[in-house]
């Protein structure tokens, strides 16, 4: 149990509502994600029922993508100003809403092509609230953890991804799988469920978010983490005697506008974690946007197996997320980019063998162990933003960088889509993401002497340590 005061009574409850916001904000996190990705599962309906092409969908996932990531980032810095209990409760709201309209879209618009406009245009509200889901989470998570087990505990929270994907994939391939009258209709008429079912359960998730998750320590009446306030000038770790007399103006002047600039946005460490998460979503991409579509067209999955394999590579991701922060930790003292060279080198011949395997149990097991592998990498840059901008700017930095995340999610989104209708199959957009993740391992490799953190000291741009 993390010590904090000589009163145990103190320490108990800190480690009691430490556990509790973990769950929290993966709970909460985990319903913005079904209100996101439950979009990619009704996308075969979307073709069939309302005559949408491949490439109109890479467009509305392009734009959507690039609202996604400017939403993530502008809230961010947000984020790091405002009650994070609120905003993750008004996001949550907003998404529930707009995954209602969904449903109903069809009874407004009067056309093919005002249908098409009207989806998207839902999907791009939609994405600009999912960017309101992140930042109050790492705000919380960078108050209550302090940074020795950051890549552990933030590893365990960033399974909510993998929960979220994993879980919205099987709820929602039933769905489309009831739906299907014969291989040429699968999901008519069901995708409106995709999206019904899931705003049933982010209100659900609302409620329960009010009443439980907690603010940040001081908010809950306990002590600041010690050791995670940066000296003035020199970034030396203030004692626990200076600590609380400087606080309130120490916090004053680490949020002024050239802190900001100096620890996030003139820092070239953020700015390789930014270009790495680029890579990492484009391939993250090609199997969460259209894993499904790509699934059923060149390995004859029925969309009932087809939200089982997309749940396996999530639940895969899962592992590999909670290896890579342990191992993080335990072997390389906290210096995530050294773990990532290796998992993005081996992600990379991994989907290239799910591609040349037979289809069956052989390609979709090695499509579940590039899971495992990319996986790990998208949680710890965080963690390495995180610890790097110090938690002063952790909404901040890791809005940045998820601005570089999306931008990549959306570029692949929409040439996946593009090269998959062009050339009439999935070959070339899988060898694209292929090339994608082995650039991912040569930008983690520039960042092998990055230290772990920079509470230490922050006078100096945290690149290079010992």
């Amino acid at each position: 149990m993390m010590k904090l005061s000589e009163d145990k009574t103190t320490d108990k409850r800190f480690n009691r509502m430490q556990w509790r916001m973990l769950f929290a904000t993966m709970i909460g996190y985990t319903l913005f994600y079904f209100m996101r990705k439950n979009f990619s599962f009704a996308m075969p309906g979307l073709q069939q029922d309302c005559g949408i092409s491949k490439s109109m969908l890479g467009n509305f996932l392009f734009w959507g993508g690039i609202v996604y990531g400017l939403s993530k980032f502008l809230n961010g810095i947000v984020g790091d100003k405002v009650n994070p209990r609120r905003m993750l409760c008004f996001g949550l709201l907003a998404c529930t809403l707009v995954n209602v309209a969904f449903g109903f879209a069809p009874l407004v618009a009067t056309s093919p092509s005002s249908l098409a406009w009207t989806f998207g245009i839902l999907l791009v509200v939609n994405q600009f609230f999912q960017g309101t889901g992140f930042p109050p989470c790492a705000k919380l998570i960078a108050f209550w953890i302090p940074p020795k087990e950051l890549a552990t505990k933030m590893s365990v929270w960033n399974t909510s991804h993998s929960i979220g994907g994993g879980l919205v994939a099987k709820i929602c391939g039933v769905i489309m799988g009831l739906g299907a009258i014969g291989a040429a209709n699968q999901g008519v008429g069901m995708w409106r469920w995709c999206f019904w079912s899931m705003a049933v359960l982010g209100f659900l998730g609302l409620v329960l978010m009010i009443f439980w998750l907690p603010g940040t320590p001081k908010e809950e009446g306990l002590p600041d983490l010690t050791g995670t306030e940066l000296g003035e000038g020199r970034g030396e770790v203030q004692g626990e005697e200076t600590h609380n007399s400087q606080l309130a103006t120490h916090n004053s002047q680490l949020t002024t506008h050239n802190s900001s600039l100096h620890m996030v946005f003139l820092n070239p460490v953020i700015w390789m974690l930014g270009v790495a998460n680029f890579t990492i979503n484009a391939v993250r991409a090609l199997i969460a946007d259209w894993g499904p579509t790509m699934l059923q067209e060149a390995k004859g999955f029925d969309p009932g197996s087809t939200g089982t394999v997309i749940m396996l590579f999530e639940f895969a991701g899962i592992a590999g997320m909670l290896f890579a922060g342990w191992a993080t930790d335990r072997f390389f003292g906290g210096r995530a980019p050294r773990l990532c060279v290796f998992l993005m080198a081996l992600t990379a011949g991994l989907l290239a063998a799910f591609w040349f395997l037979p289809a069956g149990v052989a390609g979709a097991t090695a499509l579940c162990l590039g899971g495992f592998c990319l996986y790990g990498p998208q949680a710890l840059t965080g963690v390495t933003a995180t610890n790097i901008s110090t938690k002063h700017f952790a909404g901040t930095s890791i809005g940045f960088i998820s601005l570089f995340s999306y931008v990549g999610a959306s570029v692949a989104g929409k040439v996946c889509g593009n090269l998959a209708q062009s050339f009439g199959g999935w070959r070339l957009p899988l060898l694209v993401m292929v090339a994608t993740a082995a650039v991912g391992a040569v930008v983690f490799l520039c960042l092998w002497c990055v230290r772990a953190n920079a509470y230490a000291t922050s006078g100096t741009s945290p690149e290079k340590g010992a």
